[in-house]
Parts: C-alpha cells; sequence; structure tokens
C-alpha cells in the first residue's frame, strides 16, 4: 500500500477539531482538524468508520476509536465516502494498525489503487482565502488495491444492514453518502456542507449554515445539483457532512430547499475551471 506522493500535513484546523460528539447511541462523529470521520455502531459492540480523516493523523484517530470503542476494538470495516485528501489522509496508517478491508464506490477506483490523480485543485475559482490556497492541497492518488472492496450493488452498506449507501457524485465522480431510513440519519459526504468551506473564518469557528459543495474541488457541478436534490427528497432528520457542525430538524430542512432552489446563488460559483458560462 502507498499514500500519495503528496500526501503531507496540511496547517489548517477548526474549534471544534478534537472533538467526539454523539448524534445517536451508535452513531458518532470526531472531527479531525476540518473533516469529519463517523464511527457507527454502539460502544462495547461491533462498529464500522466512515472515512479516513486528514494527512498524518493516524494516531489521532486510532486514540479517539478507542476512546469511544475501547483499546483493541478494531472496527469491521472502513467505508470511505470518496478518495479527496481530506477523507483518505490517514488510511494507510489506519489499514495498516487495524488490517481492516475498505469498500468505496467503483468509480472512486483509479483514485484509490494509484491509477489516475484528481485533477488539480481548482484556485481560480469564486470563493475565500481556502479556495484561493487550495494548489496546495494533495491530489494524487493512493494505493489500497490489497484492501480495496467495491460497495454492494444493491446499495447494502457491509456490517451495517440497517444502512443504504446513496450515488451522490458531482463533487468526485464515485462518492456516496450513506443513509439510515428507519431514524432519518444521513451522512453526506461532501455532496453539501453545514460550513462554508471555502472561507478561512467560517471554517475555523465552524459558522453554520447549509452549503453546497465544496468549490475547489468539485468538477461537475449540474451532478452536484442532482446530487443534493436526491438527498433533500430523501428528508433527513439529522445529516453529519464532511465538514460542518452535524444539523437537524427545520435548521436542516429549511436550509436543504433553499440550497435546491437557490442552488445558482447559493453554492454555483460565478467562475471557475469547472463552472459552464450561462
Amino acid at each position: 500500500m502507498e499514500q500519495s506522493k503528496d500526501n503531507k500535513v496540511i496547517p489548517m484546523t477548526s474549534v471544534d477539531s478534537g472533538r467526539l460528539r454523539e448524534i445517536a447511541p451508535d452513531v458518532a462523529y470526531y472531527t479531525n482538524q476540518i473533516v469529519n470521520l463517523i464511527m457507527i455502531g454502539a460502544p462495547g459492540g461491533p462498529w464500522v468508520l466512515v472515512d479516513a480523516g486528514m494527512p498524518h493523523c493516524g494516531k489521532e484517530i486510532i486514540a479517539a476509536a478507542e476512546e469511544r470503542f475501547g483499546r483493541g476494538r478494531k472496527p469491521q470495516a472502513i467505508i470511505l465516502t470518496h478518495g479527496h485528501f481530506d477523507h483518505v489522509g490517514s488510511i494507510i496508517s489506519l489499514v495498516s494498525y487495524w488490517q481492516v478491508p475498505v469498500y468505496a464506490h467503483p468509480l472512486e477506483f483509479p483514485f484509490l489503487t494509484g491509477a489516475q490523480a484528481y485533477p488539480e485543485p481548482d484556485n481560480t475559482v469564486e470563493g475565500g482565502l481556502l479556495a484561493k490556497i487550495s494548489f496546495v492541497y494533495p491530489n494524487e492518488p493512493i494505493d489500497i488495491s490489497e484492501v480495496l472492496q467495491p460497495l454492494p450493488a444493491n446499495g447494502q452498506v457491509p456490517h451495517l444492514p440497517e444502512w443504504n449507501w446513496v450515488f451522490v457524485p458531482g463533487h468526485s465522480p464515485g462518492q456516496v453518502a450513506l443513509f439510515r431510513h428507519s431514524d432519518g440519519i444521513l451522512i453526506a459526504a461532501d455532496a453539501f456542507v453545514t460550513v462554508k468551506q471555502d472561507s478561512f473564518y467560517k471554517v475555523m469557528i465552524q459558522e453554520e449554515e447549509v452549503c453546497g459543495p465544496p468549490v475547489y474541488l468539485t468538477t461537475d457541478w449540474q451532478a452536484a445539483f442532482e446530487s443534493v436534490k436526491k438527498l433533500a427528497d430523501l428528508r433527513p432528520q439529522v445529516a453529519i457532512t464532511g465538514h460542518g457542525t452535524a444539523m437537524g430538524a427545520d435548521k436542516l430542512t429549511n436550509g436543504l430547499q433553499a440550497l435546491v432552489s437557490l442552488w445558482d446563488d447559493l453554492a454555483l460559483p460565478s467562475h471557475g475551471r469547472w463552472v459552464e458560462k450561462s
């Protein structure tokens, strides 16, 4: 296995970094600098990790998992919502320590097997400081071929019989969200987020608002729009997004409705490498 050649520490953080928060007895999320990892499973029982955080944070993530589940209690699997650097940054160290399989959508496989790099982040896109400095973010592929497996085509999630995965491309070709119908919990990945991810100040203080996907890495805006509509139609009761604070109730419902109806104003940049000119 091999981490990406440009894998490096990214000096970005937020006020929530290092916090583990529970939203259901068997669902918690941990904020690693600026990105969320989700732990599904009740303490003391089997569990699954969703995503693998920022580069060079493996020891931190393992410590957070052991705080919740106990020392030596490894996950049954790791589910990757997609392969961007802030979601796979510590995958090699986690897999090496736990020796568990990793599941992802087949359309993400080129970026997870060393075959293909993501496009370089778009620092010309309309947005704040974090968009302007996005050229420093890693985009080279990792190689976890020996542990990588495809998510089942029937929409089921391995080891999580109550959950289904939902195809939500746009931000990346094979991005998936996870949804549990029984209580309406949505793990939205970066299909939408609850903090304006290109704003350094808003990321740092974690100001809550429903926003479109991070602008500097979203390559297909029409697909991104369709993905947000698909998730809004699920009528989630609580959403944990890749970035920002978990959100629920009317704030989530109204925010998603506004995002869909005002997409061009709230999400679509006025210019950028991947923005179609109207």
